[in-house]
């Protein structure tokens, strides 16, 4: 995930995202980049003094754990899962599938 997935610059993605707040954009495309202003990132650019999760200390607070591991979003996830079923494990599933991303947002 460290590079832009091409995909998400065809027109499949603007049209998924035309719907959108500017502000939803921004987070979901900074989700799909890797940069989500999340404790991993926010470290990475020496904006935050930990990458760890704030609710689980000694786990880094990845994309994958805020929206799937972490026990602060826990019910959320079972949304999720109830909503598209154990494919939800799978970031580039939830981060890609135009029958994800309304559940996501």
């Amino acid at each position: 995930m460290n590079q832009i997935d091409p995909n998400l610059l065809q027109l499949s993605f603007v049209k998924l995202t035309a719907e959108f707040p500017k502000r939803l954009t921004g987070l979901y495309m900074a989700l799909c980049i890797d940069h989500a202003p999340l404790n991993q990132y926010l470290h990475h650019i020496s904006k935050a003094e930990s990458l760890h999760c704030l609710h689980c200390r000694n786990t880094e607070e990845t994309i994958f754990h805020f929206l799937i591991i972490c026990p602060q979003y826990q019910h959320k996830c079972h949304i999720l899962i109830n909503a598209l079923g154990h494919k939800v494990m799978s970031i580039h599933f939830l981060l890609s599938s135009p029958k994800a991303t309304p559940h996501l947002i």
